[in-house]
């Protein structure tokens, strides 16, 4: 059963003593005066804002035409109930939806089981279980980002967190009583700085600065202390060219006599950094003398271990096999 109403010429809401032609399922672009007598028109595009016509009232029918209107009337009857029948439902619905006070009741809020949201898990480094810790982290070690090099450190050795000048610096675990007293000494360090001056030419570095590395090392400290009661005298016993970490550089070693304690020997190691502007990078070296486990050649060792930072040779365990 259809309950469209249909077409024909209905009261027009929005234009007050007209009639607007309904073409039974939107209104059309035609309008007259009441009682005018028109053929239905053509159907054009219907206007935006009207809404389906209300059936006429009783007093606004006309005669039933005995042709055909009685069906008319029926179905005009018919939506007529429809729309009393619809009114009748909304009116329930809204009278359902309001409290005792009379004011809307409010919405039920529907709910729906949403899927849990699962954490995100952390990324992994790339580097598997078995690829041991990076250079920074290695004991076996030693990393100066500044000069972009890295020394292997040899057993028995360490890597300290703070140094009187701030240099980085690996040294012998077991510290002793200074030969001159008032202080602690180590058997054996290295150290790594950046040298200054403008200067760039690796064998008048490493000459000039030898003098410094035994001063700092036996004569007096960073601090003034005279812990091997002062350097007596010297011998060169080393100075040449060679590569480190891909660079020509350049090497002066000492042996110096003490006032106290054996004495010991002293390195200049000078050569042109890989990173920036390669500004030249002084490694110091000091050894005590008469310690077996600080042979001459351990130097040597250390010196060939040194890599430019990045170098796929530089990897955990490169100070491994380094000893006494």
């Amino acid at each position: 059963m259809s309950y469209a109403t249909p077409p024909g010429w209905y009261p027009d809401t929005g234009a007050s003593g007209l009639e607007r032609w309904w073409d039974g399922t939107a209104w059309t672009g035609h309008t007259r005066t009441p009682g005018a007598a028109h053929a239905a028109p053509e159907q054009p595009p219907a206007p935006a804002g009207f809404g389906p016509p209300s059936p006429p009232l009783p007093h606004q029918r006309g005669p039933i035409d005995q042709s055909g209107g009685g069906s008319r009337t029926k179905v005009l009857a018919i939506t007529l109930s429809g729309v009393l029948v619809l009114g009748a439902a909304v009116a329930g619905a809204v009278l359902l939806g309001r409290d005792e006070g009379g004011t809307p009741a409010a919405p039920t809020a529907t709910t729906s089981s949403a899927a849990p949201v699962t954490a995100p898990t952390a990324t992994s480094s790339s580097a598997g279980p078995d690829s041991g810790p990076g250079p920074d982290e290695d004991p076996t070690v030693l990393v100066d980002q500044l000069n972009g090099v890295t020394l292997p450190v040899p057993k028995g050795w360490e890597k300290p967190e703070n140094t009187s000048d701030d240099a980085a610096t690996i040294r012998t675990e077991q510290s002793y009583d200074c030969p001159g007293g008032a202080a602690f000494c180590y058997h054996g360090t290295v150290s790594t700085r950046t040298a200054r001056g403008g200067e760039t030419d690796v064998r008048a570095l490493a000459e000039a600065d030898i003098a410094t590395a035994a001063d700092r090392a036996y004569e007096e400290d960073s601090l003034g202390r005279r812990t091997h009661g002062g350097i007596t005298s010297h011998q060169v016993l080393k100075a040449q060219e060679l590569t480190v970490a891909g660079r020509t550089g350049y090497l002066v070693r000492w042996q110096v006599t003490t006032g106290k304690g054996p004495g010991g020997y002293v390195q200049s190691l000078v050569f042109p950094s890989s990173v920036g502007a390669g500004t030249p990078v002084i490694v110091r070296f000091a050894f005590d003398a008469e310690v077996s486990a600080l042979p001459l050649s351990l130097m040597d060792t250390i010196t060939r271990g040194i890599r430019p930072l990045g170098d796929s040779a530089t990897s955990a365990g490169v100070g491994a096999s380094i000893g006494p």
